[in-house]
Protein backbone atom coordinates (compact mmCIF):
# COMPACT_ATOMS: atom_id res chain seq x y z
CA UNK A 1 0.00 0.00 0.00
CA UNK A 2 2.87 1.85 0.65
CA UNK A 3 4.19 1.87 -2.37
CA UNK A 4 1.52 2.69 -4.11
CA UNK A 5 1.00 6.06 -2.38
CA UNK A 6 4.63 6.45 -3.43
CA UNK A 7 3.77 5.63 -6.79
CA UNK A 8 0.89 8.15 -6.77
CA UNK A 9 2.83 10.79 -5.14
CA UNK A 10 5.50 10.72 -7.82
CA UNK A 11 2.65 10.09 -11.19
CA UNK A 12 0.59 12.67 -9.71
CA UNK A 13 2.53 16.43 -9.93
CA UNK A 14 3.99 14.66 -13.51
CA UNK A 15 0.50 14.61 -14.64
CA UNK A 16 0.27 18.50 -13.65
CA UNK A 17 2.81 19.22 -15.15
CA UNK A 18 1.98 17.85 -17.91
CA UNK A 19 -1.36 19.86 -18.54
CA UNK A 20 -0.23 22.47 -17.51
CA UNK A 21 2.72 22.54 -20.14
CA UNK A 22 -0.07 21.27 -22.81
CA UNK A 23 -2.31 24.03 -21.64
CA UNK A 24 0.92 26.46 -22.02
CA UNK A 25 0.81 25.25 -25.56
CA UNK A 26 -2.44 26.08 -26.19
CA UNK A 27 -2.43 29.36 -25.19
CA UNK A 28 0.96 30.24 -26.79
CA UNK A 29 -0.36 28.89 -30.22
CA UNK A 30 -3.48 31.06 -29.66
CA UNK A 31 -1.17 34.16 -29.19
CA UNK A 32 0.62 33.49 -32.13
CA UNK A 33 -2.29 32.87 -34.46
CA UNK A 34 -3.88 36.28 -32.85
CA UNK A 35 -0.76 37.94 -33.97
CA UNK A 36 -0.74 36.31 -37.45
CA UNK A 37 -4.16 37.39 -38.39
CA UNK A 38 -4.17 40.86 -37.32
CA UNK A 39 -0.98 40.88 -39.53
CA UNK A 40 -3.28 39.13 -42.61
CA UNK A 41 -5.69 41.79 -41.88
CA UNK A 42 -3.67 44.74 -42.62
CA UNK A 43 -4.60 46.42 -45.59
CA UNK A 44 -3.47 49.89 -47.35
CA UNK A 45 -5.85 51.68 -49.52
CA UNK A 46 -2.37 53.51 -51.47
CA UNK A 47 -1.93 49.32 -52.31
CA UNK A 48 -5.52 48.51 -53.45
CA UNK A 49 -5.70 46.81 -57.55
CA UNK A 50 -6.38 49.69 -59.16
CA UNK A 51 -8.93 47.79 -61.74
CA UNK A 52 -11.14 46.40 -58.55
CA UNK A 53 -11.16 49.97 -57.05
CA UNK A 54 -12.25 51.31 -60.78
CA UNK A 55 -14.97 48.37 -61.09
CA UNK A 56 -16.35 49.00 -57.32
CA UNK A 57 -16.83 52.42 -57.63
CA UNK A 58 -18.82 51.59 -60.97
CA UNK A 59 -20.61 49.02 -59.04
CA UNK A 60 -21.50 52.14 -56.54
CA UNK A 61 -22.71 54.74 -58.42
CA UNK A 62 -24.04 53.22 -61.93
CA UNK A 63 -25.45 49.41 -60.09
CA UNK A 64 -26.21 51.22 -56.51
CA UNK A 65 -24.03 48.84 -54.70
CA UNK A 66 -24.45 49.62 -51.46
CA UNK A 67 -22.20 47.50 -48.98
CA UNK A 68 -18.66 46.41 -48.11
CA UNK A 69 -16.33 44.35 -50.30
CA UNK A 70 -12.99 42.35 -50.08
CA UNK A 71 -11.36 40.80 -52.43
CA UNK A 72 -8.12 38.35 -51.21
CA UNK A 73 -5.99 36.19 -53.20
CA UNK A 74 -3.24 34.02 -52.37
CA UNK A 75 -3.93 34.62 -48.93
CA UNK A 76 -3.43 38.20 -49.17
CA UNK A 77 -5.88 41.09 -49.63
CA UNK A 78 -5.81 42.73 -52.60
CA UNK A 79 -8.66 45.32 -52.22
CA UNK A 80 -11.19 46.10 -48.94
CA UNK A 81 -13.38 49.20 -49.41
CA UNK A 82 -17.02 50.22 -48.04
CA UNK A 83 -19.42 51.92 -50.03
CA UNK A 84 -23.17 53.84 -48.98
CA UNK A 85 -24.97 54.54 -45.95
CA UNK A 86 -25.34 51.79 -42.91
CA UNK A 87 -28.98 53.52 -42.30
CA UNK A 88 -30.45 55.67 -44.56
CA UNK A 89 -32.66 57.31 -42.71
CA UNK A 90 -30.34 58.75 -40.22
CA UNK A 91 -27.35 59.37 -42.74
CA UNK A 92 -25.23 56.89 -40.72
CA UNK A 93 -22.68 55.50 -43.20
CA UNK A 94 -20.82 51.93 -43.75
CA UNK A 95 -17.13 51.01 -42.12
CA UNK A 96 -15.07 48.23 -43.11
CA UNK A 97 -16.56 47.03 -39.14
CA UNK A 98 -19.81 47.22 -40.10
CA UNK A 99 -21.67 43.75 -39.15
CA UNK A 100 -24.43 42.84 -42.06
CA UNK A 101 -26.82 39.67 -41.47
CA UNK A 102 -25.32 37.11 -43.72
CA UNK A 103 -28.72 35.66 -44.62
CA UNK A 104 -28.24 32.32 -46.00
CA UNK A 105 -24.10 32.91 -45.72
CA UNK A 106 -25.37 31.66 -42.60
CA UNK A 107 -25.40 28.23 -43.93
CA UNK A 108 -21.57 27.72 -44.83
CA UNK A 109 -21.06 28.39 -40.96
CA UNK A 110 -23.69 26.41 -40.17
CA UNK A 111 -22.73 23.11 -41.78
CA UNK A 112 -19.14 23.53 -39.99
CA UNK A 113 -20.71 23.18 -36.69
CA UNK A 114 -22.47 20.14 -37.84
CA UNK A 115 -19.14 18.36 -39.29
CA UNK A 116 -17.35 19.46 -36.51
CA UNK A 117 -19.85 17.27 -34.29
CA UNK A 118 -19.12 14.64 -37.51
CA UNK A 119 -15.50 14.58 -36.60
CA UNK A 120 -15.94 14.63 -32.96
CA UNK A 121 -18.12 11.62 -33.18
CA UNK A 122 -20.85 13.16 -31.66
CA UNK A 123 -22.57 12.93 -34.92
CA UNK A 124 -23.52 10.90 -38.25
CA UNK A 125 -24.49 11.96 -41.80
CA UNK A 126 -26.72 9.06 -41.21
CA UNK A 127 -28.85 10.07 -38.50
CA UNK A 128 -32.33 11.03 -39.11
CA UNK A 129 -33.44 14.09 -37.54
CA UNK A 130 -35.95 11.35 -35.44
CA UNK A 131 -33.23 10.49 -33.26
CA UNK A 132 -33.20 14.37 -31.67
CA UNK A 133 -36.79 14.96 -31.87
CA UNK A 134 -38.97 11.51 -31.85
CA UNK A 135 -42.33 13.18 -32.47
CA UNK A 136 -40.79 14.33 -35.82
CA UNK A 137 -43.34 13.84 -38.28
CA UNK A 138 -41.07 13.41 -41.53
CA UNK A 139 -39.27 9.95 -40.61
CA UNK A 140 -36.03 8.47 -42.91
CA UNK A 141 -34.72 12.75 -43.08
CA UNK A 142 -31.26 12.42 -42.68
CA UNK A 143 -28.46 15.10 -41.64
CA UNK A 144 -27.12 14.27 -44.77
CA UNK A 145 -30.19 15.25 -46.64
CA UNK A 146 -30.56 18.44 -44.41
CA UNK A 147 -26.78 19.47 -45.74
CA UNK A 148 -27.19 18.90 -49.00
CA UNK A 149 -30.71 20.29 -49.20
CA UNK A 150 -32.32 17.22 -50.57
CA UNK A 151 -34.64 16.52 -47.28
CA UNK A 152 -37.59 17.42 -49.10
CA UNK A 153 -39.42 18.80 -46.46
CA UNK A 154 -41.86 21.53 -45.81
CA UNK A 155 -40.74 25.07 -46.07
CA UNK A 156 -40.96 26.75 -42.28
CA UNK A 157 -40.83 30.52 -43.98
CA UNK A 158 -43.89 29.92 -46.04
CA UNK A 159 -45.89 27.78 -43.24
CA UNK A 160 -45.70 29.48 -40.07
CA UNK A 161 -47.15 32.97 -41.23
CA UNK A 162 -50.47 32.13 -41.13
CA UNK A 163 -50.14 30.50 -37.50
CA UNK A 164 -48.34 32.41 -35.30
CA UNK A 165 -50.12 35.39 -33.71
CA UNK A 166 -47.70 37.69 -32.40
CA UNK A 167 -45.42 39.08 -35.55
CA UNK A 168 -43.32 40.93 -33.07
CA UNK A 169 -42.06 38.38 -31.08
CA UNK A 170 -39.10 35.94 -32.75
CA UNK A 171 -40.02 32.03 -33.13
CA UNK A 172 -36.82 30.20 -31.49
CA UNK A 173 -36.09 26.79 -33.90
CA UNK A 174 -37.78 24.42 -31.07
CA UNK A 175 -41.20 26.27 -31.97
CA UNK A 176 -41.04 25.95 -35.43
CA UNK A 177 -39.82 22.26 -35.30
CA UNK A 178 -43.21 21.79 -32.33
CA UNK A 179 -45.31 23.74 -35.12
CA UNK A 180 -44.09 21.31 -37.80
CA UNK A 181 -45.20 18.17 -35.45
CA UNK A 182 -48.61 20.19 -34.48
CA UNK A 183 -49.77 20.69 -37.71
CA UNK A 184 -47.73 18.58 -40.00
CA UNK A 185 -47.79 20.37 -43.71
CA UNK A 186 -47.31 18.66 -46.20
CA UNK A 187 -43.56 17.70 -47.20
CA UNK A 188 -42.43 18.94 -50.97
CA UNK A 189 -41.07 15.28 -51.70
CA UNK A 190 -39.50 12.04 -50.31
CA UNK A 191 -36.57 12.34 -48.88
CA UNK A 192 -33.43 12.08 -51.26
CA UNK A 193 -35.49 12.52 -54.60
CA UNK A 194 -34.15 15.54 -55.67
CA UNK A 195 -32.36 18.86 -54.92
CA UNK A 196 -35.02 21.45 -53.34
CA UNK A 197 -33.15 24.91 -51.57
CA UNK A 198 -34.85 24.45 -48.41
CA UNK A 199 -34.06 27.21 -45.22
CA UNK A 200 -36.12 24.72 -43.14
CA UNK A 201 -32.67 22.22 -43.53
CA UNK A 202 -30.62 24.96 -41.90
CA UNK A 203 -33.15 25.66 -38.96
CA UNK A 204 -33.42 22.06 -38.25
CA UNK A 205 -29.77 21.63 -38.33
CA UNK A 206 -29.35 24.75 -35.95
CA UNK A 207 -31.66 23.11 -33.67
CA UNK A 208 -30.02 19.51 -33.67
CA UNK A 209 -26.40 21.45 -32.65
CA UNK A 210 -28.29 23.08 -29.44
CA UNK A 211 -29.63 19.16 -28.40
CA UNK A 212 -26.14 17.43 -29.17
CA UNK A 213 -24.16 20.32 -27.66
CA UNK A 214 -26.52 20.70 -24.75
CA UNK A 215 -26.29 24.86 -25.43
CA UNK A 216 -27.82 27.35 -27.34
CA UNK A 217 -26.70 27.70 -31.19
CA UNK A 218 -25.78 31.20 -30.51
CA UNK A 219 -23.25 29.72 -27.18
CA UNK A 220 -21.92 26.65 -29.40
CA UNK A 221 -21.18 28.89 -32.44
CA UNK A 222 -19.53 31.89 -30.15
CA UNK A 223 -17.43 29.16 -28.20
CA UNK A 224 -16.79 26.63 -30.81
CA UNK A 225 -15.80 28.93 -33.78
CA UNK A 226 -15.82 32.44 -33.47
CA UNK A 227 -14.04 32.76 -30.76
CA UNK A 228 -11.29 30.35 -31.37
CA UNK A 229 -11.02 31.62 -34.96
CA UNK A 230 -10.98 35.41 -33.79
CA UNK A 231 -14.32 36.62 -35.10
CA UNK A 232 -14.75 39.47 -32.61
CA UNK A 233 -17.38 41.13 -34.42
CA UNK A 234 -19.70 38.00 -35.50
CA UNK A 235 -22.50 36.60 -33.87
CA UNK A 236 -25.60 34.65 -34.04
CA UNK A 237 -29.03 37.07 -33.30
CA UNK A 238 -32.16 35.97 -33.10
CA UNK A 239 -35.43 38.03 -32.59
CA UNK A 240 -36.20 35.81 -29.71
CA UNK A 241 -33.39 37.10 -27.66
CA UNK A 242 -34.03 40.34 -28.54
CA UNK A 243 -36.46 42.67 -28.96
CA UNK A 244 -34.82 44.93 -31.61
CA UNK A 245 -31.31 43.17 -32.66
CA UNK A 246 -28.43 44.89 -31.70
CA UNK A 247 -26.91 46.04 -35.38
CA UNK A 248 -26.67 49.52 -36.69
CA UNK A 249 -27.06 48.24 -40.38
CA UNK A 250 -30.41 48.49 -41.97
CA UNK A 251 -31.65 46.29 -44.49
CA UNK A 252 -32.96 48.45 -46.94
CA UNK A 253 -35.50 46.61 -50.17
CA UNK A 254 -34.48 47.96 -53.53
CA UNK A 255 -35.16 51.74 -52.82
CA UNK A 256 -33.62 53.81 -49.68
CA UNK A 257 -37.17 54.20 -48.56
CA UNK A 258 -37.73 50.98 -47.79
CA UNK A 259 -35.79 49.98 -44.64
CA UNK A 260 -37.18 46.70 -44.00
CA UNK A 261 -38.77 45.98 -40.30
CA UNK A 262 -37.69 42.86 -37.77
CA UNK A 263 -40.17 40.63 -37.42
CA UNK A 264 -41.11 37.19 -35.96
CA UNK A 265 -38.78 35.20 -38.70
CA UNK A 266 -35.60 37.42 -37.75
CA UNK A 267 -36.24 34.59 -34.79
CA UNK A 268 -34.75 30.96 -36.53
CA UNK A 269 -31.20 30.86 -37.08
CA UNK A 270 -29.14 28.82 -38.93
CA UNK A 271 -30.34 28.95 -41.87
CA UNK A 272 -29.80 32.74 -41.69
CA UNK A 273 -29.71 34.59 -38.15
CA UNK A 274 -26.12 34.98 -37.86
CA UNK A 275 -24.25 38.34 -37.93
CA UNK A 276 -20.52 39.02 -39.55
CA UNK A 277 -18.19 41.90 -41.43
CA UNK A 278 -15.73 40.94 -44.33
CA UNK A 279 -13.33 40.71 -42.37
CA UNK A 280 -14.23 37.53 -40.02
CA UNK A 281 -15.56 35.74 -42.70
CA UNK A 282 -11.56 36.63 -44.35
CA UNK A 283 -10.44 34.72 -41.09
CA UNK A 284 -12.94 32.05 -41.27
CA UNK A 285 -11.79 31.08 -44.82
CA UNK A 286 -8.20 30.97 -43.81
CA UNK A 287 -9.05 28.88 -40.81
CA UNK A 288 -10.56 26.62 -43.14
CA UNK A 289 -7.77 26.87 -45.93
CA UNK A 290 -4.78 26.07 -43.22
CA UNK A 291 -7.21 22.94 -42.05
CA UNK A 292 -8.14 24.40 -38.49
CA UNK A 293 -11.38 24.07 -38.21
CA UNK A 294 -12.44 20.72 -39.35
CA UNK A 295 -9.92 17.71 -41.25
CA UNK A 296 -8.83 17.88 -44.91
CA UNK A 297 -10.55 14.72 -45.81
CA UNK A 298 -14.54 15.48 -44.26
CA UNK A 299 -14.18 19.42 -45.01
CA UNK A 300 -13.37 18.32 -48.69
CA UNK A 301 -16.49 15.93 -48.35
CA UNK A 302 -18.66 19.39 -48.60
CA UNK A 303 -17.09 20.51 -51.80
CA UNK A 304 -18.36 17.30 -53.82
CA UNK A 305 -22.11 18.15 -55.19
CA UNK A 306 -24.81 16.06 -54.22
CA UNK A 307 -27.24 16.23 -56.79
CA UNK A 308 -27.65 16.94 -60.50
CA UNK A 309 -25.90 19.42 -61.64
CA UNK A 310 -27.48 22.78 -62.99
CA UNK A 311 -26.80 24.10 -66.59
CA UNK A 312 -23.81 21.77 -66.66
CA UNK A 313 -21.38 23.44 -63.67
CA UNK A 314 -23.77 24.51 -60.25
CA UNK A 315 -24.30 22.38 -57.57
CA UNK A 316 -25.03 21.80 -54.06
CA UNK A 317 -22.60 20.27 -51.40
CA UNK A 318 -22.53 20.12 -47.62
CA UNK A 319 -24.05 23.45 -46.88
CA UNK A 320 -21.89 25.29 -49.75
CA UNK A 321 -23.07 26.15 -53.43
CA UNK A 322 -20.54 24.50 -55.84
CA UNK A 323 -19.00 25.37 -59.68
CA UNK A 324 -18.02 22.41 -60.59
CA UNK A 325 -16.01 22.28 -63.95
CA UNK A 326 -13.04 19.56 -64.32
CA UNK A 327 -10.87 19.81 -61.30
CA UNK A 328 -11.98 23.65 -60.91
CA UNK A 329 -14.18 23.68 -57.51
CA UNK A 330 -15.70 27.17 -56.55
CA UNK A 331 -17.59 26.62 -52.89
CA UNK A 332 -19.76 29.78 -52.55
CA UNK A 333 -22.89 30.96 -51.28
CA UNK A 334 -25.61 34.07 -51.97
CA UNK A 335 -27.58 35.09 -48.92
CA UNK A 336 -30.84 37.29 -49.53
CA UNK A 337 -32.88 37.84 -46.12
CA UNK A 338 -34.90 41.23 -45.19
CA UNK A 339 -33.25 44.31 -47.19
CA UNK A 340 -29.29 42.09 -46.74
CA UNK A 341 -27.75 40.38 -49.89
CA UNK A 342 -24.70 39.08 -50.33
CA UNK A 343 -22.29 36.63 -51.78
CA UNK A 344 -19.34 34.67 -50.32
CA UNK A 345 -17.35 32.64 -53.05
CA UNK A 346 -14.36 30.55 -52.48
CA UNK A 347 -12.17 29.60 -55.88
CA UNK A 348 -10.48 27.14 -53.94
CA UNK A 349 -7.78 26.01 -56.88
CA UNK A 350 -6.69 29.29 -57.28
CA UNK A 351 -6.83 30.52 -53.08
CA UNK A 352 -9.61 33.81 -54.92
CA UNK A 353 -11.72 34.81 -51.82
CA UNK A 354 -14.53 37.13 -53.02
CA UNK A 355 -17.01 38.41 -50.11
CA UNK A 356 -19.46 41.18 -50.76
CA UNK A 357 -22.46 41.93 -48.05
CA UNK A 358 -24.88 44.58 -48.97
CA UNK A 359 -27.63 46.37 -47.29
CA UNK A 360 -29.55 47.06 -50.29
CA UNK A 361 -31.50 44.16 -52.10
CA UNK A 362 -30.90 45.20 -55.09
CA UNK A 363 -29.43 43.44 -58.98
CA UNK A 364 -26.24 45.12 -58.08
CA UNK A 365 -24.78 41.77 -57.27
CA UNK A 366 -25.68 40.03 -60.22
CA UNK A 367 -23.79 42.52 -62.65
CA UNK A 368 -19.92 41.01 -61.34
CA UNK A 369 -18.66 39.65 -64.61
CA UNK A 370 -16.04 42.15 -65.86
CA UNK A 371 -14.93 41.54 -61.73
CA UNK A 372 -14.61 37.85 -62.31
CA UNK A 373 -12.14 38.73 -65.55
CA UNK A 374 -10.30 40.96 -63.71
CA UNK A 375 -9.21 38.47 -61.26
CA UNK A 376 -9.15 35.56 -64.38
CA UNK A 377 -11.66 32.98 -62.79
CA UNK A 378 -15.21 31.77 -63.90
CA UNK A 379 -18.03 33.56 -63.91
CA UNK A 380 -20.58 32.55 -61.40
CA UNK A 381 -24.05 33.53 -61.63
CA UNK A 382 -27.12 31.57 -62.57
CA UNK A 383 -27.68 32.22 -66.37
CA UNK A 384 -23.95 32.25 -67.32
CA UNK A 385 -24.28 29.00 -68.64
CA UNK A 386 -25.77 26.77 -71.07
CA UNK A 387 -27.17 23.35 -70.39
CA UNK A 388 -23.76 21.70 -71.21
CA UNK A 389 -22.04 23.99 -69.06
CA UNK A 390 -20.40 26.45 -71.91
CA UNK A 391 -20.51 30.09 -70.67
CA UNK A 392 -23.14 32.06 -72.63
CA UNK A 393 -22.37 35.68 -74.45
Amino acid sequence: MLKITNLLVFIIPLALIACSSAESKRIKMEEEQKITDSIRLVYSPENADKRIDEFMKRLHSRSAFNGNVLVAKGGKIIYKNSFGWADYLHRDSLNINSQFELASVSKPLTATAILMLIEQGKLRLDQTVNDFFPDFPYEGVTIKQLLSHRSGLPNYVYFVDGIWKDKRKGLTNKEVIDLLIEHKPGRYNVPDARFLYNNSNFMVLAAIVEVVSGESFTVFMQENIFKPLGMKNTAVYSKADYETIPTRVIGHDKVWRRSVVQNFLDGPVGDKGIYSTVDDLYLFDRALVEGRVIGKELLDSAYVGRSKPTNGVFNYGYGWRLYEKGDHIIAYHTGWWHGFKNLYIRDLKNDITIILLSNMANASLNRLDDLYGILDMPVIRQGAYSGNGELMD
